[in-house]
Order: structure tokens, then sequence, then C-alpha cells
């Protein structure tokens, strides 16, 4: 089980770190095609059919609402320079605008089909469509702002990274569970290994790679040190965040009573449970890289 592990999790990785590295219509139809399984692997845990998905008109709906989304981000969104080492970021409006589409969509569905088709069902694929495929956007959001593109890497140090660490420290000097009816292999010290060990790794890639070529200034904080203390403090809360994103999706799992939210990778389960603390992670490092770095 381990090495199957092992080796599922370097593909998985090296896949993520090639979609990064291209961006673009790549990482737009790979974050798609993301999106679509892990909707479809909520979908599944909240229909209650045993695991077997059994579309209806709701879901069909979000799926197309899916595809549409990421079609009209990767035709829109393209943020602009503004001359300061600032953006001049695109209208959000599109994003409203689709979500209005979805809602309005899934109540005419609902009026139509009821009582066939019940309230659960509207609520759980809107919540699906948001909780994956919108949070998940945020990565080419933050890959396709320019020459600030190196930001997404910090979305895997706040997730992978910080899950790495804080596996590490917890089974080395873990004693107290800070989650039992939750996940009950977490503890204090791996929490805040996992958060530390982020903020370290972040404070290196910006002090040794960030800083050279797109340095940070920041209240004052600018070169090579300043750089590396803001991406740090980015690091530290993205990986609070991802770690939220990580319990929550646990938290739904022990809800329904299941042990994973798929199969698809070998040694870890489904899609969700491999990108659960990177669809809160991403929304928060772009909304703080916007404040603190391209931003007003």
């Amino acid at each position: 089980m381990f090495v199957k592990r092992l080796i599922s999790g370097i593909v998985l990785l090296v896949l993520i770190i090639t979609l990064f590295a291209f961006g673009g219509c790549i990482l737009a139809a790979g974050l798609l095609l993301i999106s679509l399984i892990a909707y479809v692997e909520l979908s599944k845990v909240f229909d209650k059919n045993d695991g077997k998905w059994k579309p209806c008109a709701s879901d069909l709906i979000g799926l197309t609402t899916i595809v549409a989304y990421y079609v009209v981000t990767y035709l829109v969104y393209k943020p602009t320079p503004r001359g300061d080492g600032k953006l001049i970021m695109p209208d959000m409006t599109y994003v409203l605008l689709i979500a209005g589409v979805l809602m309005l969509a899934q109540m005419i569905i609902y009026v139509k089909r009821f009582p066939e088709l019940d309230a659960d069902r509207i609520a759980h694929s809107i919540f699906s469509f948001f909780y994956a495929p919108f949070m998940l956007s945020f990565i080419y959001f933050l890959r396709e702002t320019g020459e600030h593109s190196h930001l997404v890497w910090i979305v895997l140090i706040c997730s992978w990274g910080c899950d790495t660490c804080a596996y590490c420290v917890g089974v080395l000097i873990g004693k107290h569970r800070v989650f039992p009816k939750l996940s009950p292999k977490k503890t204090m010290e791996g929490c805040i290994g996992g958060i530390v060990g982020a903020a370290i790794i972040g404070a290196l890639y910006g002090y040794s790679y960030v800083s050279r070529f797109h340095p940070v200034n920041f209240a004052g904080l600018n070169g090579r040190l300043g750089t590396a203390i803001v991406l740090s403090l980015i690091c530290g809360v993205g990986s609070i965040a991802g770690m939220i994103g990580d319990l929550a999706a646990s938290g739904i799992k022990r809800n329904k009573g299941i042990k994973d939210y798929g199969t698809l990778i070998p040694g870890h389960g489904g899609i969700m449970d491999r990108f659960d603390s990177i669809t809160v992670a991403a929304p928060i490092v772009y909304i703080l890289s916007y404040l603190i770095i391209f931003g007003v």
C-alpha cells in the first residue's frame, strides 16, 4: 500500500507541476477536468446511492455550469499591468453572472420537477459547484497574473507542503489529539509543525527565487528578506486555510459514513481526498496576494 501510495502521489505531483508550469489553456483544461470529477464525487456522497451516481437534471445543470464557467474564465480573465508594479484586475462580473444563472436554472428545474426533485439535491448541487470548481479556479487566477504567476506555487506549499510537514512532525512528536472526533490522527504538534513548515518553505522560496526576479515591496518590506517575510506570512495563513479545508472534507465523509471520496488515485482515494486542502488554500492565497502584492 505504501509503495502504491508513493508512486501515485509522485505521478499526481508531476501532473500538477506540469499544469502549473504551462498555465493558459492547458491549466484551464486540467482544472476543468479535475472540477468535473470532484463535482461527481461530491454528488455521489450527497446522493446516498451506495456510491453509484445517478445523475438528475440538477446535476446536469451543475456540470454544464462548470464547463461554461471555465470556458468564460479562460476567455475573460486577463489582468493587465498598471505601470507601478501592480495589476489592473479584470472585471469579475462574469463570475456573478454564471453564479446567478446557476441559481436560476436550479430553481426552475426544482419548480418543474417538484416533488420528484428534492430541495436537498438542489442545495447539494449548488454547494458542490462552489466548493470545488469555483474555489479551484483561483489556481488559474494566480497563474495568469503575468509577472506574478510564480505565486501559484504557494498553493502547493500551503497544502501539500503543509500536509507533509504536519505528517512528519505528528509521527515524530505528536501526542495531543486536537480533533479526536473529526480526524483522530491529527495532533496539535502536527498542526503547528505543518503551519511552521509551510511558512519556512515559503520564506525560502521567497528568499532564494522570488526576490531575484519579482521582489515584493509591502509596508516597507522589500529586498530578499522582505520578500521572504511576506511569502512566509502568506504561506502560514494559507496553510491554516488548507487545514480547515482538509478537516471540512473529513467532516463530510464522516457525516456520510464513507472512507474516501473515490478510488481514482491508488492509495489516496478520489480527487477530493487529495485536493481538499487546495480548494480552500487557493482562494485565500489569491486574496492575500491581491491585497499585499499585486492589488490596490
